[in-house]
């Protein structure tokens, strides 16, 4: 992890995303940083959400539009997330046994290095009336 210069952005971004229980976009963060009162440009937000996303503080799930929306990372061991497509409630979870040992060895198959991986699960949580 590199050591990255604080900012008051970052700090900004930083403190509205440990307010935010669910997963969220740049676009929602740049837009509720500006209701709070803070000077952030769009731009700004998406180079911070990279950084703290490559430093493993922030959780990243792609929608099935290939959106990115995220989420300050409550845990501290690797994990992945079972996410409500109605209300966006996130419960993290532990990968079913085997997932990295599968996951090395199909990318050793095919040639590929420096592997990692997400596991999401989405479906509607308890609170939502099916059907």
């Amino acid at each position: 992890m590199t050591a990255r210069r604080p900012t008051r952005q970052r700090a900004a971004l930083t403190e509205m995303l440990a307010q935010i229980p669910e997963f969220v976009s740049a676009q929602d963060l740049h837009t509720r940083l500006a209701a709070a009162g803070s000077s952030v440009g769009l731009a700004t937000v998406y180079r911070n959400l990279q950084a703290l996303a490559d430093d493993g503080e922030v959780d990243v799930l792609r929608t099935d539009t290939g959106e990115a929306l995220y989420r300050a990372c409550r845990s501290a061991t690797h994990h992945h997330h079972v996410v409500c497509r109605v209300c966006g409630r996130t419960v993290e979870v532990e990968g079913p046994p085997g997932l990295n040992t599968w996951s090395q060895r199909v990318s050793d198959e095919h040639g590929f290095r420096e592997v990692t991986h997400t596991l999401e699960v989405f479906g509607v949580c308890a609170t939502h009336p099916v059907g």
